[in-house]
């Protein structure tokens, strides 16, 4: 399917789920940057929807309402970043990396913990899981943005089997040990297991691009995502936090508020490493160039939360770093200008 083709359908499917509510809900947003009218920010966001192929959610928390035509051009946008997983990855994607109990066992060795898919084991497995795990997180076997997600203490499972039949009817069969992390991240925050988000692209040469780098935070909760309560601040290319944190409502933390710790300049420890190790876990997805990685920094080295085939943008807002642009130059110097460029 052409670029244009693509655009196309993805206005039409945004068109036909459009909410009222929606739209307000991220233009209220915008008015704490902007002075304008709420009717003449909806009708700009509604603009740069079509003009610049940008979500509603891209424009708010991004500050698009300060920017002008020149500057606007220069942020990549999340209708962009569709387009990128469906002209650069395969159809096989979404199943080989989706697939969460798949991808444990295709990435064993890069994945750090013990996890046991209730659906697929029986009650002394599920017994002695519980046995060697005091406590234990739960989630859907296929699902994203945090969903789903929650804890369990062993001590208060009096009936494995009763459990078990209460996640399979709930669809959420994956069950792990909760993975340590390192002293660090724990100082930045103990409540949830801190990652990053590692946005890479390997071009048809072999070269490998490190798009972004992200570092997610939890506030409050048990998972880092965005979408789930956490916040998230840009890394530069030493693994070192550029700004302060930002969530979903465009609330801005220049320290943590539950640790107190300052966000701005905290550095990500065994960065490089990650690094490493997502450019070798990419090498084992041939059909699959353009990935979101999870990341979670251990005691003992960087281990794999999930990979993302259809990826999340990040870019830090203007009224928080004083930067007026965005990443797409850095997307078209990876994947070429052509895949975003073309109508």
């Amino acid at each position: 399917m052409s670029q244009s083709s693509l655009r196309v359908r993805y206005l039409l499917q945004r068109a036909r789920r459009l909410k009222p509510s929606n739209v307000t809900e991220f233009a209220r947003q915008v008015k704490k940057v902007s002075k304008a009218p709420l009717p003449v920010i909806v009708a700009d966001m509604l603009w740069c929807s079509v003009r610049y192929e940008m979500g509603f959610r891209d424009y708010a928390v991004w500050d698009i309402r300060l920017l002008n035509g020149r500057e606007r051009r220069t942020w990549m946008t999340h209708p962009k970043a569709i387009r990128l997983n469906n002209t650069l990855n395969g159809p096989d994607s979404a199943a080989l990396l989706g697939d969460k109990p798949k991808f444990y066992r295709d990435f064993a060795d890069m994945i750090g913990r013990d996890w046991l898919d209730v659906a697929d084991a029986d009650d002394d497995q599920i017994t002695a899981f519980l046995a060697r795990h005091p406590r234990v997180l739960v989630k859907p076997a296929r699902g994203e943005g945090g969903r789903g997600i929650t804890t369990f203490e062993a001590a208060d499972i009096s009936d494995p089997a009763a459990w078990r039949e209460l996640l399979v009817s709930e669809d959420r069969t994956l069950v792990e040990e909760l993975l340590p992390q390192h002293e660090r991240m724990s100082q930045l925050y103990a409540g949830s297991v801190n990652t990053l988000r590692i946005i890479t692209y390997r071009a048809p040469d072999e070269r490998f691009h490190v798009i972004a780098s992200v570092l997610r935070i939890g506030n409050g909760g048990v998972v880092d995502n965005f979408a789930g309560g956490g916040m998230f601040t840009m890394l530069d290319d030493r693994g070192v936090a550029r700004w302060a944190g930002v969530d979903k409502n465009s609330n801005v933390f220049p320290r943590h508020p539950v640790t107190d710790v300052p966000i701005a300049g905290f550095e990500v420890p065994l960065f490089a490493e990650a690094l490493a190790m997502v450019e070798a876990a990419s090498r084992r997805l041939p059909t699959v160039p353009y990935v979101g990685w999870d990341v979670a920094i251990t005691p003992t080295g960087p281990a794999l939360i999930e990979a993302n085939h259809n990826s999340s943008v990040f870019q830090m807002k203007p009224s928080v770093s004083g930067v007026r642009t965005g990443l797409l130059a850095r997307y078209r110097d990876a994947v070429g200008s052509g895949v975003l460029d073309r109508r």
